[in-house]
């Protein structure tokens, strides 16, 4: 954060008013120049005496931004950290919000000129601000500012602290969505992770639960594009989409139900119901910018997690090849391509032609899965205390012969 040190008796305001009074005038004569630096100076006092801190920042900013593209970058920093500090001034954080808006406004109306610059000011305003509000008001202007000024390799590293950052705001629904939804489409335009932006866009889309169907409807869109990102995204194989009612909503919509179809297909069926779905609607495929081949690789792999998870432990080749439609020199492949995913823990015993499962990643996990996983707990306890109940009876036991055994030898 950038600190003001005043060198000389007078305001920092007073000093920046001048400087950019000159500046912004110099064209128009010394004459001019003196008679509008008195005028400002003067009215700039009146606001510092009686604290119109508000009306202060707007004189000063008029000016500032007339000469933004006049001065050295280094002077326009100095020049908004003294209009930045003003909002430290005020009393009432209510005032302190107006002044940041009409600060951050004014820094990103002109986004592609010295974007870079623009956006290290917007963030120094933001450290001077107490209010969360305020705070989270700035660092939106800042996303719009780094979008226009095609700068965001310079605010992405701060999407990795959003958790903090949102402890620390407490925003209400409707922020979090604008939010959510700003960094998603940051990120996709961005070329970075397709697993973060397509984190942030559940994020955007599990704000609706719980809202009635036409607020729902509002995020239609943005639910056909999580799945498509999902299915399009080599190395993403788990997701909770089905459970959402963004996601939910589209399988009743005659526009969308089967790309909804679609998704069910990947998180609960196998290759067969996908190369059926493909051959009665290729078309719908190839509009979504899906490619045929990658599709059916990835299938290919969510169907061997598929079999792992319903074929207790143990799958023979002859299933594995039948499921995947593969040769056998192509078997292995797929198998160390399923470890290498992390997606299924396994040996294969190429004596007996089985695949040995110890675990495996779902595809889905709802209430199927956690009763599943209530069972093997259940299970786990049941065992753990037969086995404290066999320790403690041998115990006993133990116990006893020493016991005979003492008595016997006096």
């Amino acid at each position: 954060m950038t600190t003001v040190v005043p060198t000389s008796e007078e305001d920092p305001a007073l000093s920046v008013v001048r400087f950019t009074t000159e500046a912004s005038w110099a064209d128009a004569g010394p004459e001019v120049v003196e008679s509008q630096m008195k005028s400002l100076c003067i009215e700039a006092q009146e606001c510092i005496v009686v604290g119109r801190w508000l009306d202060l920042a707007s004189l000063m900013l008029t000016s500032a931004d007339v000469i933004f593209s006049k001065v050295s970058e280094k002077d326009l920093e100095c020049i908004f950290t003294v209009i930045c500090n003003l909002v430290t001034k005020p009393e009432s954080l209510e005032e302190s919000l107006e002044m940041a808006k009409l600060i951050s406004t004014k820094i990103s109306q002109q986004p592609n000129e010295k974007p870079a610059l623009r956006l290290k000011i917007m963030f120094n305003l933001y450290n001077l601000l107490e209010n969360p509000y305020s705070r989270f008001f700035v660092y939106m202007k800042a996303l719009d500012l780094a979008v226009s000024g095609k700068v965001t390799d310079h605010i992405i590293p701060s999407f990795r602290k959003m958790d903090n950052l949102l402890k620390e705001w407490n925003i209400g629904i409707q922020d979090q969505r604008k939010l959510f939804l700003t960094v998603s489409n940051i990120l996709k335009e961005s070329k970075s992770s397709a697993k973060d932006s397509f984190k942030f866009l559940t994020k955007y889309l599990a704000t609706f639960s719980g809202e009635d169907a036409y607020t729902v409807g509002e995020a239609k869109e943005e639910a056909v594009r999580a799945i498509i990102e999902f299915l399009k995204t080599p190395d993403m194989f788990q997701c909770d989409l089905l459970d959402m009612p963004t996601i939910a909503q589209l399988e009743k919509d005659a526009k969308y139900t089967l790309v909804y179809q679609l998704l069910k297909i990947f998180l609960t069926q196998r290759l067969d119901a996908y190369l059926d779905f493909d051959a009665a609607n290729s078309t719908l495929l190839k509009s979504y910018g899906l490619v045929h081949e990658d599709c059916i690789a990835k299938m290919r792999l969510m169907s061997l997690v598929d079999l792992a998870s319903a074929e207790s432990g143990q799958i023979s080749y002859a299933l594995i090849k039948d499921t995947l439609r593969i040769n056998d020199d192509e078997l292995e492949m797929w198998v160390v391509k399923a470890i290498t995913a992390k997606l299924i823990y396994c040996k294969m015993d190429q004596m007996n032609e089985i695949v040995i499962v110890s675990r495996c990643t779902e595809r889905v996990f709802g209430q199927h899965q956690w009763q599943a996983l209530r069972s093997k707990l259940a299970t786990w306890r049941g065992n753990i205390a037969a086995v404290i109940s066999t320790i403690q009876a041998n115990k006993i036991t133990e116990d006893g012969t020493q016991a005979m055994q003492g008595l016997m030898i006096r």
